[in-house]
């Protein structure tokens, strides 16, 4: 299998803790950009992901959210403004974003802005994400900025969450920078 090249993933992060050979391999699904790499105003969309009640539960548990919209079946049938159960906003969030995030071993998350839950989404929906690099800008002397919205939408396109991810990004040349950052 000598010559073949590596179309996904990091050529290789190289760790010291694992065989050599095993170390050489590509790392599946990471990515290697540098600031340079990101296209201004690229969009791309994930694949869906149906929120079933075992996930919705899954979550609740790990971060003890008990509230009755969201665990209470009852109450939310009942009671309740929208006459069924919800899926919580933090999960939804997570699932949305994690549906578009790579795993670029040059990224760093730098804080989330403009966080909206718009509409519901209650279990057994269907939801997808559109990122979009909205725009960068030099930072510090070896990271970038980079801001991207994240939109996302359940069932047929009705849109349930809006936020802002901002990362920061090495640069592949330092160099080209100079004087340009604000840090």
């Amino acid at each position: 299998m000598t010559g073949l090249t590596s179309t996904v993933g990091v050529s290789s992060t190289h760790p010291r803790n694992m065989p050599e050979a095993h170390a050489a391999l590509p790392v599946w699904n990471a990515e290697n950009w540098y600031y340079e790499d990101w296209p201004v105003g690229q969009k791309i969309r994930s694949l869906r992901r149906t929120i079933s009640e075992s996930d919705s539960h899954l979550f609740n548990v790990l971060v003890t959210d008990i509230h009755p919209y969201v665990q209470d079946q009852m109450f939310a049938e009942s009671e309740g403004m929208f006459g069924k159960r919800l899926v919580a906003g933090a999960f939804v969030f997570s699932a949305g974003l994690g549906l578009v995030a790579t795993n670029c071993v040059n990224a760093f998350s730098y804080g989330y802005d403009k966080l909206r839950f718009i509409k519901p989404v209650f279990l057994n929906d269907t939801i997808y994400t559109i990122r979009t690099n909205l725009d960068k800008r030099p930072r510090y002397k070896d990271l970038g900025l980079i801001r991207a919205s994240y939109e996302v939408f359940k069932n047929e396109g009705e849109l349930v969450l809006y936020c802002e991810h901002l990362q920061t990004v090495k640069y592949k040349n330092p160099a080209d920078f100079v004087g340009k950052t604000e840090k």
